[in-house]
Parts: C-alpha cells; structure tokens; sequence
C-alpha cells in the first residue's frame, strides 16, 4: 500500500505538470489559468449543494432507525471530489468532476462493496461500561440495560471540573 501512494504521489504531478504543457500550448496561459481557478469555485459550491442534501438524506435515514450507508460512502465520495477539485490540475479535476456524478459513485460504490464483506451487526454493540459483545438473539430482540432518570431530582447540571 505505501508504494501505491508513493507512486501516486510522485506520478500525479508528473502528469499534471505535462497535460498543463500540452494544454497552455493550445490555449494559452491565461485561459489555462482561469480554467483551474474556475474549477476551483465550481467545485466548492457543487460541494456545498451536494455535500448539505447528503447530510439531509443521513438524517433522513437516521430517523427512519436505518444506517445511512449510502450517505456515509457518498459523503466520502463528496470529500475526496471537492480536495481534488482544490488541487489544481485537470487530471485532478476530471476526476473530482466524475465523482459529483451520482451514477459514478453508484458504480463506485457497487464496485467498492463487491470487494470485501461489509456486514453491520446490532448485536454487537459496545457500552461505555460493559465491553463485551452482547449475543444476537434470532428471534430479532435486542437485549440491553437501562437505568431510570429521576428529572424533578436530576434537574441540576453536573457539576464542572476545575482546572487548577
């Protein structure tokens, strides 16, 4: 895996640096220029508008008790298209461009859980006091604990923790 990303990093710019050639030669500088800049702004506000109705599909899936699986990949999908877009270069923006693209991602995603074995399970929840595993019941109950709140008596914040 590290020399994946070291060839990334090191071929990547190589082959910005050469498109940037071949591109300011047949338009020129200034209009090259104004291309990545352009891209830049486009892809900050495609960012903000796809990133906030991704954030709203979440919440969505979140009350509806489901686990937004599609929203978290997507949203991944949205950070890593807006930092590419933010680097200039053309390759570098194609690509960022290409994962705005909802079918993109779709593939992507399809592609991404072909390769391994995701599986989310409820039963295997952790408390903050008990760290074992609790079993999964077939009959589909979720067993847990719980402790009663007195609200008239619990009313009062906690109190603060001083600094000395």
């Amino acid at each position: 895996m590290a020399i994946v990303l070291l060839l990334a990093f090191v071929i990547t710019p190589i082959v910005e640096i050469a498109v940037f050639i071949e591109i300011g030669d047949v338009i020129g500088l200034w209009p090259t220029l104004a291309i990545v800049v352009i891209t830049a702004m486009a892809g900050t506000a495609m960012l903000r508008a796809q990133g906030l109705a991704t954030f709203a599909s979440a919440q969505q899936c979140i009350a509806r008790g489901e686990f937004p699986v599609r929203q978290v990949f997507d949203g991944a999908c949205l950070l890593v298209a807006g930092a590419l877009l933010l680097t200039p270069g053309f390759v570098t923006d194609g690509i960022g461009l290409a994962l705005f693209l909802p079918p993109v991602r779709n593939l992507l995603r399809r592609w991404v859980l072909s390769r391994g074995r995701f599986q989310i399970h409820a039963g295997q929840v952790h408390t903050g006091m008990n760290t074992e595993p609790r079993p999964e019941r077939e009959d589909g109950v979720v067993e847990g604990e719980f402790h009663e709140v007195d609200r008239e008596r619990d009313t009062k914040p906690p109190p603060r923790p001083r600094l000395k």
